[in-house]
């Protein structure tokens, strides 16, 4: 797993009907983009350090073409 800031990590709910949590990487803490990452989440404007599980998913940020 990789991500840079501005991209949104989603973490998927093992229970079924239960909401996935979404937040937005503010910063990452290796060159390569690999965990871990904080996180402010969108639900409560919380950050905390984030290391990924499997029920995770980054989601890019649409960045800006440099032309």
């Amino acid at each position: 797993m990789h991500a840079a800031v501005g991209d949104r990590l989603v973490v998927h709910s093992p229970h079924v009907g239960a909401k996935e949590r979404e937040g937005v990487v503010v910063e990452v803490r290796h060159a390569d983009g690999s965990p871990p990452y904080v996180v402010r989440w969108s639900d409560t404007g919380h950050e905390s350090l984030v290391y990924p599980g499997p029920d995770a998913e980054v989601r890019p940020a649409r960045r800006q073409d440099a032309s």
